[in-house]
């Protein structure tokens, strides 16, 4: 696989199964060979657009593809990747990993037990404001984040937390890196039958409190995730890919003054980086940047976020 081009297939040939397909074919090293929608016309347009096969059914790519990409609805999730994967084929898989804990963990297991690369496609870990982050921050104690976006129809399938929160689940999850302690949500749907817009307060055995808001029914759009610590604050807009961090010191007079970090931001574009990740992965045959174990993490903090809302259960 090192020396030939790595054979791709992408399923789910809508908003972003087109944009990883934009993605593969600027790498030089992959070659699209198939796409799957279950909207055949659809499968044949982009098909004639990158000069391959075209199918309705994801299954009959299996024998034709080294490595997919998975961008069904959340509720297929599960059924595709384990047919790709139980055939030998590398997954990259949208967010979230499945809709429950026992579809996520039956993908684990046949990954585990095939030695295949299972990437979720959590691509705000891609974002050059939260990369950016890793060059400062070390022991968050307090973090607010606002993940607020209109309403379009793509995505109501499943709860707000699923479809937007949940970015910034796995972003604070890595970076607090400390057992949950307690977790308090409230939510309600507004625009759909699913929550709309969510409010969650998480504590962690570190002393960190986390205040997650996320709505898909806003009039503007908003990306924003502050974190507060010791040794200073910062904040990144993910819509903006950029960051804003301060530190603290002591001056000649002993004084403590703010200054502000001088922190470079890449430039390059998440999602590309998260298709060539996935793609190093499985040329390199090494463990992805978000691994299916780290979806299951967020996936399962998701579902009892989403419980606790429709108990009014908090703990």
């Amino acid at each position: 696989m090192n020396r030939q081009k790595i054979k791709i297939g992408v399923v789910g040939i809508g908003h972003l199964g087109n944009y990883h397909l934009q993605k593969y074919a600027k790498l030089e090293n992959c070659k699209i060979v198939a796409v799957a929608d279950t909207m055949l016309e659809r499968s044949r347009k982009v098909a004639d657009l990158y000069s391959c096969t075209a199918f309705s059914d994801h299954r009959d790519m299996i024998g034709l593809v080294d490595a997919v990409s998975i961008a069904v609805p959340t509720g297929e999730h599960h059924r595709v990747a384990r047919d790709f994967l139980a055939a030998g084929v590398d997954v990259l898989i949208e967010k979230p990993i499945c809709a429950t804990l026992e579809e996520a963990d039956e993908l684990l297991k046949l990954a585990r037990e095939k030695k295949l690369i299972l990437q979720v496609g959590f691509v705000e870990r891609f974002n050059p404001a939260i990369m950016a982050l890793e060059k400062v921050i070390e022991k968050p104690m307090f973090i607010e984040s606002h993940r607020l976006h209109p309403f379009f129809e793509r995505g109501t399938d499943v709860d707000v937390i699923l479809d937007l929160m949940i970015h910034d689940l796995d972003i604070i999850l890595k970076f607090v890196a400390s057992p949950l302690t307690s977790v308090e949500a409230v939510g309600i749907p507004v625009l759909s039958s699913k929550i709309d817009i969510a409010n969650v307060r998480l504590s962690f055995a570190s002393g960190c409190v986390a205040n997650i808001t996320a709505s898909r029914i806003s009039a503007k759009t908003m990306q924003k995730i502050r974190f507060f610590s010791s040794e200073g604050y910062h904040s990144a807009d993910c819509q903006k890919r950029e960051i804003l961090s301060l530190g603290k010191r002591k001056n000649d007079s002993g004084q403590v003054e703010i200054y502000s970090n001088n922190i470079e931001v890449g430039s390059h574009d998440p999602l590309e980086e998260e298709i060539r990740s996935y793609v190093n992965a499985v040329i390199s045959r090494t463990r992805p940047l978000i691994s299916g174990e780290d979806a299951r993490k967020s996936l399962d903090l998701a579902i009892d976020i989403i419980r606790k809302m429709k108990t009014a259960e908090v703990i």
